[in-house]
């Protein structure tokens, strides 16, 4: 009985060393690579959203959620990151069901042009703070590289045992609790690159998005139908990697046959008032604050005009969390640059 209780206690030592290294090595996703910080934001959510925008960077530089509460009262959630796939955001809807039931989901598909995952750190973006469950195993499984191991994803310190020498002042400061970086899924980012000129349009090989991405597309649209949501499809306003005329025709095509809304918003420039000279932090790839604060202006006054949507400012409760909620967005907005 003693020698199980000691082999009890070690064991449980163990687990502790490892939790705890793991916890320590892990990076933090605060002050470097912030982008990380969008999947654990999203858990400290204490009530649901009418509207859920999925997709890549498109998505997460695009859409201003306290814009569009601030504007119609809509409330809603970015769930995106970088160079997020359509699979995974497949899987990243799957996962948000458990905590809500959206009316709308607006997916990014400019994410189609991109057939698999090229880099382990876009991966761990997304990943390293996901709460574990099926839709993390498969997105593990489906989508590492393959010089990756599902237990890395599992066990941090296997990934990170490395930084035990490069440890810096916020693996210290974060270690057990972490500030909410994102704005409901929206990064603020002021900084001004203006788009001078675009470089010569490349001819490609082919212009054909991949099965898997039309599979996991149609794995969206049934996902939203069953659940009786309504999915819109968006080719965000930035100009560049191009958005090719065959690859748009693509995205008609898809919705027409699933009877869905699909929306180039590459054809409203004009109407949104984007201007790519202020609009923009590196040459048109991304809005800026001020593109996407314009852009949401715009959206959100077609969700209001077409869909049924609640307005929140009149509900004290939820006006009361999204007062906290901008009273941080202005704060972040106004801040003077250093």
């Amino acid at each position: 009985m003693k020698r199980f209780i000691n082999i009890t206690v070690i064991v449980l030592i163990f687990v502790f060393l490892v939790i705890f290294f793991g916890k320590l090595t892990s990076y933090k996703y605060i002050e470097e690579f912030p982008e990380g910080s969008f999947t654990r934001d999203y858990y400290q959510e204490k009530y649901s959203h009418d509207v859920i925008f999925l997709g890549d960077c498109e998505a997460y530089s695009s859409y201003s959620p306290m814009v569009l509460y601030s504007e119609y009262g809509i409330t809603s959630y970015v769930r995106g990151n970088s160079q997020q796939l359509i699979g995974q955001s497949y899987y990243i809807l799957r996962e948000s069901l458990k905590y809500e039931k959206p009316k709308i989901v607006v997916l990014s598909v400019g994410a189609m042009r991109y057939p698999k995952q090229v880099r382990e750190e876009y991966n761990r973006l997304l990943l390293d703070d996901m709460k574990l469950s099926y839709e993390k195993l498969m997105l593990i499984n489906d989508f590492k590289l393959e010089n990756e191991s599902l237990l890395s994803y599992l066990f941090s310190l296997l990934r990170y045992h490395n930084r035990i020498f490069d440890l810096k002042k916020e693996d210290f400061t974060y270690l057990f609790k972490r500030d909410v970086i994102s704005h409901n899924g929206f990064l603020i980012n002021k900084e001004v690159k203006p788009l001078t000129k675009l470089p010569a349009k490349k001819v490609l090989d082919n212009y054909d998005f991949s099965k898997e991405n039309f599979d996991y597309l149609e794995k969206i649209t049934k996902l939203c139908k069953k659940e009786n949501i309504e999915l819109i499809l968006v080719k965000s306003p930035t100009v560049y990697p191009f958005w090719y005329d065959e690859y748009n025709s693509q995205i008609v095509d898809f919705a027409n046959k699933h009877n869905l809304k699909y929306i180039n918003m590459l054809d409203y420039l004009d109407d949104i008032g984007i201007d790519y000279t202020i609009d923009t932090y590196d040459s048109g790839v991304h809005l800026n604050l001020s593109g996407a604060t314009k852009y949401s202006k715009y959206f959100g006054n077609l969700l209001k005009k077409y869909y049924n949507l609640s307005d929140y400012r009149n509900n004290d409760t939820i006006n009361k969390e999204y007062k906290i909620k901008l009273e941080r967005y202005n704060g972040e907005v106004n801040e003077k640059d250093t």
